[in-house]
């Protein structure tokens, strides 16, 4: 479903790009991108997930199931019992747990299921994608803190009003600030025409069967639209409140954004977003007189997840609660051109410096 775990064979599209090039990693799986990678995305294959085999049980009721092991050392298993491969037995590895009737697949440590896999073998494949991932977040936050960009990763639900609240945001701000939008669906660019209607320029970037946008696809929008120097760069990810709470992009902040139309119980259903966010948009606030939705509940429970929330009510159709989430943007801007400032002055000392022990000599 991303680049970093190349689970998006063929399906990724980045607007504009001239070429594809084609890996094959050591697992089969493959994937294209194309090239010109100024900021050092350069790719790498090591740490690929390696010594993995299938493993076939033979259930009581005569069904087979096969999971994956890894071995390290002398033949350990992950699954958390002993057996001889020959005998048939009745198990659940990672299986749900009960509560009132209910199913729970996401108690085990993994906090999900996959049929035929144990639950340390998908915590150990997640750990490996997400630290190829982090790597490229770590580059990308290293470049837009040098440049004095703030770097902002929208997320949200399908429908929630990501695009009109960004181009609401764009024309307050473009006379005073230079934008530059990530678009992120799976399919069509129908959102990056919509920015660049507003005179911004804008990047469309398709995930295919992905289910939202990672580092190393940022990275290569970075190189295509050349963000200016104390600048923002907005990244409206793919409409989705599980899968890219996970992935860093190297962003400053992300911002969920809530629209009155869902419910007031979505962050307590999905907790990973609403933790991960440190903004809080509680979107299309002009329909609250109309929708039987408790907005100061929406707001407690989006806190009892993340008590650090910074939450503002805002309408793009109207206006209202704007200012604030405008300044709110102002003032993030302004602390990294205060962060590039301070870099720039850095490096005028060093080299004032260097030319008093040149003199020196």
């Amino acid at each position: 479903m991303c680049t970093v775990c190349g689970c998006g064979d063929g399906e990724v599209k980045i607007e504009g790009e001239a070429h594809a090039h084609r890996h094959v990693h050591a697992d089969g799986t493959v994937h294209e991108h194309g090239h010109a990678h100024e900021y050092e995305h350069a790719h790498s294959h090591d740490g690929e997930i390696a010594d993995a085999h299938g493993h076939a049980h033979t259930h009581a009721d005569g069904t087979t199931h096969v999971h994956e092991h890894v071995h390290h050392g002398e033949h350990a298993h992950e699954h958390g019992h002993a057996h001889d491969h020959g005998h048939e037995h009745d198990h659940a590895h990672g299986e749900a747990h009960h509560h009132h009737g209910d199913l729970d697949y996401g108690s085990g440590p993994a906090r999900a299921h996959v049929p035929g896999m144990s639950q340390a073998r998908m915590v150990q494949i997640e750990r490996d994608i997400l630290s190829k991932n982090d790597g490229y977040a770590t580059k990308n936050r290293a470049w837009f803190d040098e440049h004095g960009v703030f770097a902002l990763n929208l997320v949200s639900s399908p429908g929630s009003g990501k695009t009109t609240l960004l181009v609401k945001t764009i024309e307050a701000l473009q006379a005073r600030l230079a934008i530059a939008v990530v678009e992120g669906d799976q399919q069509t660019a129908n959102d990056a025409e919509r920015i660049r209607a507003t005179g911004a320029p804008a990047l469309q970037i398709n995930t295919g069967k992905g289910c939202h946008l990672d580092a190393h696809m940022v990275g290569h929008a970075m190189e295509r639209l050349q963000p200016a120097d104390g600048s923002l760069f907005l990244i409206e990810n793919v409409g989705n409140l599980v899968c890219p709470a996970a992935f860093d992009l190297g962003e400053q902040h992300k911002v969920a954004i809530l629209s009155v139309t869902e419910g007031e119980d979505k962050p307590l259903k999905y907790p990973d977003m609403f933790a991960a966010a440190d903004v809080m948009l509680l979107n299309k606030c002009d329909l609250l007189p109309y929708l039987q939705f408790d907005a100061d509940l929406a707001e407690a429970n989006a806190r009892r997840v993340n008590p650090k929330l910074t939450v503002f009510r805002v309408s793009a159709t109207t206006g209202e609660g704007m200012a604030d989430w405008l300044a709110w943007i102002d003032a993030g801007v302004a602390a990294q051109r205060a962060r590039l400032a301070d870099n720039v002055a850095a490096l005028k000392a060093r080299i004032a410096d260097l030319e008093r022990q040149l003199a020196a000599k």
